[in-house]
């Protein structure tokens, strides 16, 4: 053997011996165990996590929990039968049907060398039985519960809880906050100073999973929503206050004191409208003059210390925005857990959406006639269900939601396209479609009508534009400039106005 072959031999050994322990940490096991007894997995049927969420094979569905599934290939879309309870979830998306109910998913279904991949928690929950995970043991522990609670998929045994409202979204626009939520609620706010900030806590509520990316909500953990433009503000953090009763607390950090008003409009929609510095002898409107306590400077606190004792009416407006001007809703598109079509260089499309929306935000600041809502002003994921509520319940005139393109085609088109559902916004999507081609200059691939939920479920004219191909080296390399930011944002914001008339 040649002494280069020695050598060679010597170093892949090396090598091997190196990479070795750490091959086999890797490959450290996921275990389900079921009513008290632990599943024996076939080989091609392990569970995997993503994220934080259990995934487990179809296959361990079907033989080990005995559910009755179907799949098609056509759709890539699973549909789970257990007792009562019809699940369906589709390849890739993050939201699924339970007895034809769209519901949202932590994490979304897919398909990997031929085995498909679904979220057990989602299944095991909405087929009457509670899951547990211990990290230490890295077990997921199931239990059937009784038949009442299998049919309804409910946990029957916390009735204190089944009330409990879910907050979906927290954004910051327009110097005003705007809290979604999922139920009825009755919010109570106090002012405080030194530091000066505003408290406001929602009662019998809570966080949904995926305002949270599938964490559980803990009491004490400080959540933050990014605040950039607004000399008044010095930040917004949110916490689960208390859990039982369950209680979440939002602090609007100031950096002096100012005049507000809470809106609560009874459909799930609760704002916070800042209207300027307060004068030190004047009270803020809709305040308490001696509020009592601290928070400390945090949003959890002991309960008993600072309860706001205010509760919020609705406040009627001449208007959908403030003082009667009109309100358009502006949904950057995906967020959070959802990143949304990776581009050619693996940047995500929720990052380009959200640089779009804070410059069309700018924009917006600017003009007298018109106010709006953003579904999102940082890097959360609020629902479809939850972007189309804010828009309705606040009656607003137009809705825009901005998105990256992509397809899985060998050669990717180029271009722009716009797109919308009903009859009544065909007007709305013409105007921006001038606007928006003329402004970027990427091929014009026209104006289409699809079944998008966005377009689709909101009552007023309402476009998604697809500003680009992510997926596309020249639309990407100009996506993700300051420049073609600009004039998509400058686009839309002289779209609305030339059909609003302002």
């Amino acid at each position: 053997m040649k002494r280069a072959n020695v050598w060679m031999l010597g170093m892949f050994m090396l090598l091997l011996m190196l990479i070795a322990p750490s091959i086999g940490h890797a490959a450290e096991q996921t275990h389900i165990n079921f009513n008290g007894q632990e599943l024996t997995l076939p080989a091609d049927g392990q569970v995997t996590t993503v994220k934080g969420s259990v995934m487990v094979p179809l296959r361990v569905v079907v033989e080990q929990l005995g559910y009755k599934v179907t799949w098609s290939n056509a759709t890539q879309t699973a549909t789970i039968k257990q007792g009562s309870n019809t699940l369906q979830l589709t390849a890739n998306s993050y939201s699924a049907l339970v007895n034809d109910k769209s519901v949202d998913l932590e994490a979304a279904p897919s398909v990997h060398n031929g085995t498909t991949l679904v979220p057990l928690r989602f299944i095991s929950e909405n087929t009457g039985t509670s899951v547990k995970w211990d990290n230490a043991v890295k077990t997921v522990y199931l239990t059937t519960t009784p038949a009442a609670t299998a049919s309804t998929g409910k946990d029957t045994a916390a009735p204190e809880q089944e009330n409990v409202a879910k907050v979906n979204a927290i954004s910051f626009s327009d110097d005003r906050l705007t809290i979604t939520v999922d139920g009825s609620v009755s919010p109570k706010y106090s002012s405080l100073n030194n530091p000066d900030r505003i408290v406001l806590d929602l009662p019998k509520t809570s966080f949904s999973s995926t305002f949270l990316k599938g964490q559980q909500p803990s009491v004490g953990a400080i959540g933050k929503v990014d605040v950039t433009g607004y000399p008044d503000v010095a930040g917004i953090r949110y916490s689960l206050f208390s859990s039982s009763p369950s209680s979440v607390r939002i602090v609007l950090d100031l950096n002096s004191a100012q005049q507000y008003k809470v809106i609560n409009n009874q459909k799930g929609i609760v704002m916070v409208e800042l209207d300027g510095a307060l004068n030190p002898s004047t009270p803020a409107a809709g305040t308490n003059t001696t509020p009592t306590g601290t928070d400390n400077g945090t949003v959890s606190a002991d309960p008993a210390d600072n309860e706001p004792s205010q509760s919020v009416p609705a406040t009627p407006t001449s208007g959908p925005g403030k003082d009667g001007k009109m309100l358009v809703v502006i949904d950057a598109g995906h967020g959070g857990k959802d990143p949304g079509a990776p581009s050619i260089q693996q940047r995500k499309e929720k990052d380009f959406t959200l640089a779009v929306v804070l410059k069309i935000q700018t924009l917006l600041q600017q003009e007298p006639n018109i106010d709006f809502v953003l579904t999102r002003s940082d890097d959360t994921y609020p629902t479809l269900q939850g972007r189309v509520k804010t828009a309705n319940d606040l009656n607003a005139n137009l809705f825009v939601s901005i998105h990256g393109n992509s397809t899985s085609s060998a050669v990717s088109p180029s271009g722009t396209e716009i797109y919308y559902t009903r009859s009544d916004s065909s007007a709305f999507a013409k105007v921006i479609h001038d606007h928006v081609i003329n402004a970027l200059g990427l091929p014009d691939r026209g104006i289409h009508t699809k079944s998008l939920h966005v377009t689709r479920e909101t009552k007023m004219p309402a476009v998604l534009i697809e500003a680009g191909y992510l997926s596309n080296r020249i639309d990407e390399s100009l996506m993700y400039t300051d420049e073609f930011q600009q004039k998509l944002a400058q686009a839309v914001v002289d779209g609305i106005k030339e059909y609003l008339g302002v």
